[in-house]
């Protein structure tokens, strides 16, 4: 069986995108269902917590920077996924590599992010490990990012 389907209108998604919009549709039901009893920071820290290791990793350390470089942001799930934002939009946002099968985890800023520079501008980071310089470079582009 063929990893992808086709829809009526001929668009094909990968079964691990249809999860992600299935997961995505979940967290908003259940933003709208649990209004001011949701614990978002207990969802972020569970979908962390289910990762494998390497993943998992990674992902722990994104969270302890995002949350000591700019506690304003405010910990959330997006598309099954540990995100961060400001004023309720996604600012920042962690993709596990075990998430689409992919070779590289991924850290990306949404276009809320404060990095604009110039004309281009990169807005996702592929991570494979967090060394003292990776944290660094994460730490400065949280911040700026936060605003």
């Amino acid at each position: 069986m063929n990893a992808t389907s086709s829809d009526e209108q001929g668009q094909s998604f990968t079964a691990e995108e249809r999860a992600a919009m299935k997961e995505r549709a979940q967290e908003v039901r259940t933003a709208k269902t649990r209004a001011g009893k949701a614990d978002p920071l207990a969802d972020l820290l569970a979908k962390i917590a289910e990762m494998p290791d390497a993943d998992r990793a990674i992902a722990e350390k994104v969270h302890e920077i995002v949350t000591e470089a700019a506690p304003g942001l405010t910990p959330k799930t997006w598309y099954g996924q540990p995100a961060y934002a400001k004023d309720g939009k996604v600012v920042v946002f962690f993709q596990a590599s075990a998430k689409f099968k992919t070779r590289y985890s991924t850290l990306g800023f949404n276009e809320d992010a404060a990095l604009d520079d110039g004309e281009i501008w990169p807005t996702a980071f592929a991570v494979t490990k967090v060394t003292p310089s990776v944290e660094a470079q994460i730490r400065d582009l949280v911040v700026r990012a936060a605003g």
